[in-house]
């Protein structure tokens, strides 16, 4: 039960920077934009996140509240840096896959240099300690208390909080309905009076919003609230992408797709801890390589049954409407 409970705790973690990259790459592709930049907005967001978090950590705000400003610091960070994809792909109808490849090029370079310049290392280590040991109350229920309010991260519960309000806006506001329409047939939306590129450049502005939070929230749930240049993000921007391919691009179902991939990453990471794999005598390595062979299989199996938003990766010219 001990390793039940353990698996539970160390799975929520790092399901929420999933979630929210996803996130973010669903309001983007939705609205008819590809954004393969989601790794460069991680680390991105996540660099300056700790950035903040470095310079204010020995003045004694409660570890929580630098938490909580250091995700603005990384929200801000990622929606200037997802402006470079809006302004390339939406305002010069540049390739959008290219684009993004670059983007995802030049910021562990960017941060590399930085943080040589700067600290002489890779990256930027702190030294904040974000654990929460027990949720007051809540921690006191009964097996649900242990499972959820009982040795985890803030970074939880606001990831479940924007879940939900990406749900709402998704699905129960002009705003939502608006964006579908520009990735499904954004002729038809400029014909009603939708701006297509204004919305385009609002979904990848929320892309990098989320990508920014959930980078930040990898450095957190993860890294233990360090950011490193030379492994970046560690390739979780690339998995989020296939959290919201295997998601359908609905909130919910990429909800699920991200626990499930943090599971198998947190299987991987504990096998010392399970009996009947630590029995195998299997090299830890080949279990760490789960989470990704799961992605290729599971991709392969759904990728004929996904349905992408219909003008995705399409630039959109009012003058063909």
């Amino acid at each position: 039960m001990d390793v039940i409970f353990y698996l539970i705790q160390n799975t929520l973690p790092v399901a929420i920077p999933l979630l929210l990259v996803a996130l973010g790459g669903m309001f983007s592709e939705r609205s008819g934009v590809i954004n393969i930049a989601l790794e460069g907005i991680m680390l991105f967001g996540a660099f300056f996140g700790c950035l903040f978090a470095y310079f204010v950590q020995g003045t004694g705000l409660n570890p929580q509240v630098i938490l909580l400003l250091s995700m603005l610091i990384a929200a801000l960070a990622g929606i200037i840096f997802s402006l470079l994809l809006s302004f390339a792909a939406v305002s010069m109808k540049a390739d959008q896959t290219i684009t993004g490849t670059a983007l995802n090029m030049l910021v562990p370079a960017m941060v590399l240099l930085f943080a040589k310049m700067n600290f002489n290392s890779d990256g930027i280590t702190t030294n904040v300690k974000y654990y929460i040991q027990k949720v007051p109350v809540l921690g006191d229920i009964p097996i649900i208390g242990k499972m959820f309010f009982q040795k985890t991260y803030l970074t939880v519960y606001i990831g479940i909080g924007f879940l939900i309000i990406a749900t709402i806006i998704f699905y129960k506001t002009r705003f939502g309905l608006r964006l579908r329409a520009c990735g499904e047939h954004p002729q038809a939306a400029d014909s009603v009076g939708i701006n297509v590129y204004r919305m385009r450049y609002a979904g990848v502005t929320l892309s990098g919003l989320l990508g920014g939070i959930g980078g930040y929230f990898y450095s957190v749930g993860v890294m233990s609230g360090n950011c490193n240049g030379h492994t970046g993000a560690a390739g979780f921007g690339f998995l989020a992408l296939a959290v919201m391919i295997f998601g359908q691009w609905k909130p919910m179902k990429i909800f699920f797709a991200a626990l499930f991939f943090a599971f198998l990453r947190t299987v991987a990471y504990s096998v010392s801890l399970i009996p009947i794999l630590k029995s195998l005598n299997v090299n830890q390595t080949y279990y760490k390589m789960l989470p990704y062979i799961a992605t290729m299989v599971v991709l392969a199996f759904t990728s004929k049954k996904s349905r992408a938003p219909k003008a995705e990766g399409i630039p959109y010219d009012k003058g063909k409407r």
